[in-house]
């Protein structure tokens, strides 16, 4: 190496990669000792399995130290690339190594990405044990793999790495001899720990990114000096995970809004700001805010479905950046404001017995009677009008099919403006019960 710079074309995080499986970092919740996927690789059993987790958590390594640790022919497919015919090439590779008494791993990366024919393609040799798959995927696998598939693949979920371990991980690769163990480098604390906290857990853009920086760095008297100003390059626009068609995307909006539903203002902004600044369209999460309000908060404090509409008014004509801050605020009022799933429990339940009952008749007494034959057909007969009656309601009076009669979906909550309406709702069934004793006696 000359002034820190590799000769090896390879980029680090190659050079680098796991040889064995203890090399691997931040995995022990599957590979630590006693582990049932560590003991059955001790015991050179290996069986079909997906591994999900987010990029540069070392899935594509891990396969190939498995299919190795148990001797295994170790084929690999990109679902992005490959098709029937590349399996089919696979396959026949497997039977060839059948002959000869050796065993096939066959491993596919973006397994996701793979539509049901293909994996049709392969199930049945998993199913008769010509091979053993591995499926690796950054997508939940219960909404992308085939049920077929998953009932014969155990699912392994590999986790981002830490900070900690991108930080021994940086350690490994400067004391490394593929690394920048024949280099002097002056890398100073606070430059590493950004470094790592900028990978969002992926050791291969932490290992990148290290490398780029070092290949920018000046050589003074021998050493490389990597300072603030060259990790702020190298660094600059955020490099937090965002997929906005994955499955990263919706634990975001989950999280921002179990936070407003759980009434913590801090955490559901910072849930905003996180999904903004990861690309996401701040229309989707207005939408989502109206959703919300309706939904966790209703007639607890109706302001909130008003404050949601004019946050999405006020950021379709302000656009980005100023508009965000106008759906902020609408996510710190729902936050704070009284909560209450009153109406939505009272919406699903009123679905049921639609769904349920069917399409009962109109009661002749609630029906419009436009017309003389309607009125000789008894339509809108006996109705009674509301504001003739005693404090503007019908006391007794039913307004359901008669198969149902007056069954009840909204339970208002003691908070907020509900307590208000609960209130009210108890003294109109007061003297609906009133009527119906007075007609019993």
């Amino acid at each position: 190496m000359t002034s820190g710079k590799s000769q090896d074309f390879k980029p680090l995080a190659d050079r680098l990669r796991p040889q064995t499986i203890d090399q691997i970092y931040g995995q022990d919740h599957i590979l630590g000792a006693g582990k049932p996927l560590r003991r059955a690789l001790e015991g050179g059993v290996l069986h079909s399995m997906v591994l999900w987790g987010p990029p540069g958590s070392g899935k594509t390594t891990l396969a190939r130290l498995m299919a190795q640790r148990v001797d295994a022919e170790f084929l690999s497919l990109s679902a992005v690339l490959s098709g029937v015919k590349d399996i089919r090439q696979a396959i026949e590779q497997a039977k060839f190594q059948q002959q000869r008494e050796r065993a096939t791993v066959l491993f596919v990366d973006e397994a996701h990405r793979f539509n049901k024919s293909q994996q049709d393609a392969f199930l049945p040799h998993v199913e008769e044990g010509l091979i053993t798959f591995i499926g690796a995927t950054t997508e939940n696998p219960s909404f992308e793999l085939n049920n077929a598939l998953l009932s014969r693949a155990r699912v392994y979920v590999l986790k981002s790495l830490d900070q900690v371990s991108i930080c021994h991980l940086i350690d490994y690769a400067l004391s490394h001899p593929l690394g920048y163990a024949q280099t002097k480098i002056d890398l100073p604390e606070s430059c590493r720990r950004q470094i790592a906290l900028a990978s969002d857990g992926d050791a291969r853009r932490a290992l990148n990114s290290l490398e780029i920086a070092i290949d920018l760095a000046p050589t003074e008297n021998g050493m490389v000096r990597i300072k603030q100003a060259i990790v702020n390059d190298v660094l600059t626009e955020g490099l937090r995970r965002f997929d906005k068609s994955g499955d990263s995307f919706y634990d975001q909006i989950s999280a921002l809004h179990k936070s407003i539903r759980g009434s913590d203002p801090d955490a559901a902004l910072y849930w905003f700001v996180r999904m903004i600044d990861g690309g996401c369209d701040p229309i989707y999460v207005a939408r989502r805010v109206v959703r919300i309000a309706s939904e966790d908060i209703g007639n607890a404090d109706p302001r909130a479905l008003t404050i949601a509409l004019d946050a999405w008014n006020a950021y379709e004509r302000l656009g980005t950046p100023e508009g965000e801050l106008a759906i902020a605020q609408a996510i710190i009022y729902l936050s704070c404001a009284a909560k209450s799933n009153a109406v939505y429990t009272a919406f699903y339940k009123a679905s049921e017995d639609v769904k349920k009952h069917g399409s009962l008749e109109v009661p002749l007494h609630l029906r419009n009677a436009p017309t003389k034959l309607m009125k000789e057909l008894n339509y809108g007969k006996r109705y009674r009008y509301t504001h003739d009656e005693p404090e503007g309601y019908a006391a007794g009076e039913n307004y359901f099919p008669d198969e149902l009669s007056n069954q009840t979906y909204y339970y208002p909550v003691a908070r907020g403006l509900e307590q208000k309406i609960a209130e009210k709702l108890a003294h109109l069934k007061n003297l609906d019960t009133n009527v119906s004793k007075a007609k019993n006696d």
